[in-house]
């Protein structure tokens, strides 16, 4: 997916202006949930997102989506992953202390 469809399509679905992830190559999180749906677009690398035993991989160009409370656990490939990702629910990215983007630019990393 191309980043502009991305935009549009939170801007269609009412989530905020997206954030820039980059988590650090080989890395993980155990399975755990957010307050907040997610709608995401990775830019760089790999992500492994498991949901109820089943395991989907999404590279440059994927988009993947999370309702809020679904239980899931992340792995990151061996560079890494980087990813815009919005987040629409109890908690907002403010409130994390996130900033929203307008282009590129990392503003976390983990």
């Amino acid at each position: 997916m191309k980043q502009e469809i991305y935009l549009d399509e939170l801007k269609k679905d009412d989530f905020p202006d997206p954030i820039y992830i980059v988590r650090e190559g080989s890395g993980f999180l155990e399975q755990h949930s957010h307050p907040y749906a997610v709608k995401a677009l990775v830019t760089e690398g790999q992500i492994d997102i498991t949901i109820g035993g089943i395991k989907s991989t999404y590279l440059a160009g994927d988009a993947f989506e999370l309702t809020a409370g679904q239980l899931h656990s992340e792995n990151y490939g061996g560079k890494g992953v980087k990813y815009l990702a919005s987040r629409k629910g109890a908690v907002l990215q403010e409130e994390l202390g996130l900033e929203s983007i307008e282009g590129v630019e990392p503003s976390i990393s983990a």
